[in-house]
């Protein structure tokens, strides 16, 4: 049985689709009453570790326990105490947002009176007012996928799996998805996030598993994760590449330089912050060099997962790494 403090276990969990590792030997440890995401590029494998706790997929081998039960012994007993949203909105198209909401609603048991009150909760909460009435077929994708949000909460789960949550949202509908995970943990909730969005992993998950090619490559807090590439560095972005020669040329044996020349940028180590920004800064004022931005940076989760998957951040049209399972 799951430790009362932890919601998910899992031990050496592996999805083969033929020859295809998927998932090789995935090890998770999610608290109650905290976010953990699963962040990694395009086709890591971070859906068909949700589709496996989610009891959707059976794992090839490895253990999982979801809220206290194993996914292929007690799969009735997990889908119970959890709610999913997948990465494509399952709605009725040819019902309104509300229309669907109080759908889900009675589906769940609530009577009609409750059923409208908590539709209406639901709708506040998500700011769906808007669009209430209108046929999901004739809303937007950001506006479907609010809705969908929402159709999730229509009874509060242990754990609450959210695969690509903000996929395709617009700033303003991604912040509201974002401060409603926060008011669920406030409540007890636990979440399990997938996500390629760098910022949002770093606004909102209490612990970050990078997985990459099926296997977790590095996992820790978003500042665990930042401080495994070093401490902090002046920056400093010449205006053009022969800027950029003059910069390395004064700068060089005075400091430890390292070099971006597509970025024309020169870095110096900076352990001592400010003052190294001071000492820095005066070298290049001294050289006479004109510069673009001279800037003290810390490591951001954009470096922490270039460096430890070796592969650039996301981009704004992420694709379902999600794989077809074909059983006879």
């Amino acid at each position: 049985m799951t430790p009362p403090e932890l919601t998910v276990i899992t031990d050496g969990l592996t999805k083969r689709f033929g020859d295809l590792v998927a998932v090789d030997h995935i090890d998770l440890r999610v608290e109650a009453g905290t976010v953990t995401s699963l962040l990694g590029p395009n086709g890591a494998g971070k859906t068909t570790v949700v589709r496996m706790l989610a009891t959707l997929s059976e794992p090839t081998s490895g253990i999982a326990i979801v809220c206290g039960h194993d996914v292929v012994r007690e799969a009735d007993a997990v889908r119970s105490a959890i709610s999913m949203t997948g990465q494509f909105a399952a709605l009725e198209d040819n019902l309104t947002a509300r229309e669907n909401l109080l759908l889900m609603a009675r589906l769940r048991g609530y009577g009609r009176g409750a059923a409208g009150r908590l539709v209406e909760s639901l709708i506040d909460r998500f700011d769906i007012g808007e669009f209430r009435d209108k046929l999901i077929k004739a809303v937007s994708g950001g506006q479907r996928r609010r809705v969908d949000l929402a159709a999730s909460l229509v009874v509060q789960p242990q754990l609450l799996v959210l695969d690509e949550p903000t996929t395709g949202l617009d700033p303003r509908s991604r912040q509201v998805v974002w401060s409603t995970v926060r008011d669920l943990v406030d409540e007890g909730v636990t979440l399990l996030l997938t996500t390629q969005y760098l910022e949002e992993a770093d606004a909102l998950a209490d612990d970050i598993v990078l997985i990459d090619h099926g296997r977790a490559v590095a996992a820790g807090t978003p500042s665990d994760l930042k401080a495994r590439i070093g401490d902090q560095r002046v920056d400093v972005v010449a205006v053009d590449s022969r800027g950029l020669d003059g910069l390395v040329a004064a700068l060089s044996g005075r400091f430890d330089l390292s070099i971006a020349r597509e970025r024309r940028r020169v870095s110096v180590p900076a352990p001592d912050e400010l003052d190294d920004l001071a000492s820095v800064a005066a070298a290049v004022r001294a050289s006479g060099i004109p510069i673009d931005e001279i800037a003290l940076r810390r490591p951001t989760l954009d470096d922490a997962f270039l460096a430890l998957t070796g592969q650039p951040p996301a981009t704004d049209a992420p694709a379902d790494d999600s794989l077809v399972e074909i059983t006879s």
